[in-house]
């Protein structure tokens, strides 16, 4: 009994306050949570401090707390943090996004990647890049459209009295299909120099990023997050089915759709700011679980594991392969690559698939 009794204290706890709000905590998953974000943030500090004029961590720490001399001050504040920056929200927000579509489809290959998000994103930025020749900014508005739209016409071709897992990932495997056509016909119709700068962002990239990108993403990130936290409650009945949800007065639809367009805005902002960073929303929701074994979406450990993975991927693409750095969404594309393999692999184990 004694040892029932500790092992019941270990376990998540609903903690109370004086409003009554009652707030579900898992120590172990909070655990994770600080460990992740010490982790982004040890490796974004590192990645500030790389490059051509290496700067020790200490120094670049005294920097950012303006205490750093005026060189230093003008590589980390104008060169560095906002690249280290869009690549921590990025992660962030494709490691939620993904775990709401997981969460969503109730399948653990229902992420954009799979679904078709970033490619769609990708034929919005084409588009403005192939046929219209825009500039940055437009490639940004490109992108965001070409996403939304995306995420629209899959939410409807998935719907019949309702969306469910696996209809909505087969119906994202013909959208990610078609999308994938479409941008392989606007690369065979642009020239020389418009194809070559398309397919830089088409790998997925943070060269070159300003505090240009930083803002937008920021002010979306901090709008979308806690719509998303304030409805996970919601989310986590309806891992039990709809008809329960429904029992225990969850409004199943509306949650539904509204969690699908914030994951579509997420996917789409941070294709739109970085083009389409290969399987780190696969991938995030995937670890986060298994490192906080803990039921249910596990939307911040998600989100931490997205930032921490892409801002290490960023640094990898730095620094392991001698002179020549490689777009970050090559180092994630191979990674999550071999990471799929084997998902499929114990997918077919467990009989899911």
């Amino acid at each position: 009994m004694k040892r029932d009794e500790g092992r019941g204290r270990r376990g998540p706890r609903a903690l109370r306050t004086p409003g009554g709000l009652s707030v579900r905590l898992d120590p172990r998953a909070l655990v994770v949570v600080v460990l992740l974000l010490l982790a982004a943030l040890g490796a974004g500090v590192v990645l500030i401090g790389t490059g051509d004029y290496p700067i020790p961590p200490g120094d670049v720490l005294r920097t950012l707390l303006g205490n750093g001399d005026p060189g230093q001050e003008f590589i980390v504040d104008e060169l560095r943090l906002p690249r280290v920056l869009v690549g921590l929200l990025v992660g962030a927000s494709l490691g939620l996004g993904g775990a709401l579509f997981q969460a969503v489809s109730r399948n653990p290959l229902g992420s954009p990647d799979v679904l078709g998000l970033g490619q769609g994103a990708t034929a919005g930025a084409l588009t403005v890049i192939v046929l219209f020749s825009g500039d940055a900014d437009a490639v940004t508005v490109g992108a965001l459209v070409g996403g939304l739209v995306t995420g629209a016409a899959i939410y409807l071709l998935a719907w019949k009295r309702g969306v469910h897992g696996y209809r909505l990932v087969l119906v994202g495997i013909g959208v990610s299909a078609m999308a994938t056509a479409v941008n392989g016909y606007l690369m065979t119709k642009a020239d020389f120099v418009d194809a070559a700068r398309a397919l830089v962002w088409m790998t997925g990239t943070l060269d070159g990023r300003d505090w240009k990108q930083v803002w937008p993403l920021l002010v979306l990130f901090c709008v979308l997050v806690p719509l998303v936290l304030a409805n996970a409650r919601g989310l986590r009945m309806m891992e039990m089915g709809d008809d329960v949800s429904h029992a225990l007065g969850v409004r199943v639809e509306r949650v539904r759709m509204l969690l699908m367009v914030c994951a579509v805005l997420l996917t789409a902002a941070a294709t739109a700011a970085a083009g389409p960073v290969s399987f780190v929303a696969l991938t995030a929701p995937q670890l986060a679980r298994r490192l906080t074994r803990s039921p249910g979406p596990n939307l911040v450990p998600s989100l931490c594991m997205g930032a921490a993975l892409l801002v290490v991927a960023d640094w990898a693409s730095q620094r392991l392969f001698g002179d020549g750095q490689l777009p970050v969404g090559v180092v994630t594309g191979v990674l999550g690559g071999v990471y799929l393999l084997w998902l499929l692999v114990s997918e077919r184990r467990a009989g899911r698939i």
